[in-house]
């Protein structure tokens, strides 16, 4: 049965602005490996026939190696306002499972490290976005503009979230989910933002 969700996306992630990885097809880090963290507002969205309007859910990520090599860890935060049938449906749209954008990333993960239901904040509008989850997650970015003052793109991206995506540098990056654990407040690193329209 077909379903979509749509709504804004923003991610940070651990290596430095600009990420390389979008732009050498997931062969390169910073560092070597990545950590990252892509919260998803979903503001108008269904599932088999399951309302999704409202929901929100983050994203966590953990790679050994640079993105391309696979073998990902990854866990799903959903808004705990969000019901079992709901929950489940993100598992299943994040997993794969349902088709759309993310069953080309599935190959990619070796291990699922389950749903956690979390309190989830996401604010901000324009090039300014915050997400925070109850004890797992603190993340915030500003857009990069270039000379003449407007925010940078990156276009025909193919990434899974969005063909046109916000460059963006991280403020903050605080994450403790799923055994991961990473902080950074140098204002270094990366982030992206763009609106999101997933359909399977």
């Amino acid at each position: 049965m077909p379903w979509n969700i749509s709504g804004q996306y923003m991610e940070t992630c651990n290596c430095d602005y600009l990420c390389p990885c979008p732009l050498t097809g997931m062969a390169e880090t910073t560092h070597g490996y990545c950590i990252f963290a892509m919260a998803f507002r979903t503001d108008k969205g269904e599932y088999n026939g399951i309302p999704l309007d409202g929901v929100k859910f983050v994203i966590i990520g953990r790679t050994p190696e640079a993105m391309g090599a696979g073998n990902w860890q990854v866990g799903l935060l959903v808004d705990a306002g969000a019901n079992q049938a709901q929950q489940d449906s993100l598992a299943q749209i994040v997993g794969g499972q349902a088709g759309g954008p993310m069953a080309n990333i599935a190959p990619l993960i070796g291990q699922f490290m389950g749903v956690e239901a979390r309190p989830i904040e996401f604010e901000g509008s324009g090039s300014k976005w915050q997400v925070k989850v109850a004890g797992r997650l603190d993340q915030a970015l500003e857009g990069a503009t270039g000379l003449g003052g407007e925010n940078l793109y990156l276009d025909n991206m193919g990434h899974p979230v969005a063909n046109r995506l916000a460059l963006a540098r991280a403020q903050h990056s605080r994450l403790h989910a799923f055994g991961i654990d990473w902080e950074d407040d140098s204002g270094r690193n990366n982030g992206h933002f763009a609106p999101f329209d997933w359909r399977g």
